[in-house]
């Protein structure tokens, strides 16, 4: 019993509030930092922890694309949590190392666009992202958040 309550303590030092692995989390903690202008520093990164739901924080291990000035993550035809809390509240947070970025989500609708972010997952990942109709999958363009739509603290 009393190795099982060391193992449970451990367990929560490890996983903390974020996410880990394939388990969501909560809020993200890290330095605040503005937007970049250009996000091809993600090129590298294979993984970011995508915070959503400002009032009740849902975090997951999500791939990223950067494009220029915008971030994408996609679903795919998974309409999981993450993504519910984006489509009734656009502020997320993104947490790129140790650093914080305060975003605003919108779904991408145009099938051109979605065709880029296809290309530019391929050229990063090695393959193309699952369910390409633009109609069918979630996929969402991260930009920097408006001064007043900012997450409070």
């Amino acid at each position: 019993m009393f190795a099982r309550l060391i193992a449970v303590q451990v367990l929560w030092l490890i996983v903390g509030c974020g996410p880990f692995l394939l388990l969501p989390g909560g809020k993200l903690d890290g330095a605040a930092k503005p937007a970049p202008s250009d996000w091809s520093n993600t090129v590298d990164v294979d993984t970011v922890q995508l915070e959503t739901n400002p009032n009740d924080p849902y975090s997951v291990n999500i791939w990223a694309v950067g494009m220029g000035p915008v971030l994408y993550v996609h679903a795919g035809a998974n309409r999981s949590r993450w993504v519910e809390n984006m489509q009734t509240d656009r502020a997320v947070r993104v947490r790129i190392e140790d650093d914080i970025y305060e975003l605003q989500a919108t779904r991408v609708e145009a099938q051109d666009e979605f065709d880029r972010f296809s290309d530019a997952y391929q050229e990063k990942y090695g393959s193309r992202p699952s369910n390409e109709n633009v109609v069918e999958a979630y996929l969402f363009r991260l930009e920097a958040a408006a001064p007043g739509e900012m997450h409070p603290d």
